[in-house]
């Protein structure tokens, strides 16, 4: 058995586009043709005495904000007892080409009330993701400004929240030092195949899966 996985857990994927990847939302579980799509071939693989289920609630182009509206329907709702989130790109990416930030204060405060109510609500193990960007094209490399601060609080509310933490950022700034940056992700931030790998790869470790 898996060293922290249940009999009949939930796994609940949430996030942006990275998530999302396409999924079908008329069907509740469709994982899409990413990295949740790769945790959970994976895992039902490994445990099909667990009876694991997993759901994908990623969309496209959303926000801290984006999930704060949705949360009750799109993670409380299900009682999942695994809740991966990864935020972050959007909340960068808008102020580059909408010039419409979010703050660190805001994105501090709005994570954290995604977990508070994630605590008081479900008996739920957190597994937090870091967004990422390599430099492709090169504009990406201003990005780390509005970024790097965000990242820092996904890294501290894991922290405080006792969360597992999938590092990748530094984990795709290593993988681009041995193939060109878009060979992992084509735009600097949507992960290639391999990319997705690489995360479905890095989430597994970090849960004690390999």
């Amino acid at each position: 058995m898996g060293k922290l996985l249940n009999k009949n857990d939930v796994i609940l994927f949430q996030g942006d586009s990275i998530t999302d990847t396409g999924r079908n939302r008329d069907d509740g579980g469709d994982l899409g043709k990413g990295y949740a799509f790769l945790i959970a071939a994976h895992l039902s693989a490994k445990y099909p005495e667990l009876d694991l289920k997993f759901l994908n609630r990623g969309i496209s182009g959303n926000r801290v904000s984006n999930l704060q509206e949705r949360w009750q329907r799109d993670c409380l709702d299900l009682e999942p007892t695994w809740v991966s989130v990864y935020i972050g790109i959007n909340d960068t990416w808008r102020r580059y080409d909408r010039d419409d930030p979010t703050s660190v204060e805001r994105f501090e405060e709005g994570y954290r009330d995604l977990l508070v109510r994630t605590t008081e609500r479900l008996q739920a193990k957190l597994i937090l993701i870091e967004p990422f960007v390599l430099p492709h094209p090169a504009d990406r490399e201003a990005w780390r400004e509005d970024l790097d601060p965000k990242i820092h609080v996904v890294r501290k509310l894991a922290r405080e929240f006792g969360a597992l933490l999938v590092p990748l950022d530094g984990l795709f700034a290593q993988a681009a030092t041995r193939a060109h940056s878009p060979y992992w992700a084509p735009d600097g931030v949507h992960p290639s195949p391999a990319g997705h790998a690489l995360i479905a790869k890095a989430w597994l470790e970090t849960i004690g899966e390999d």
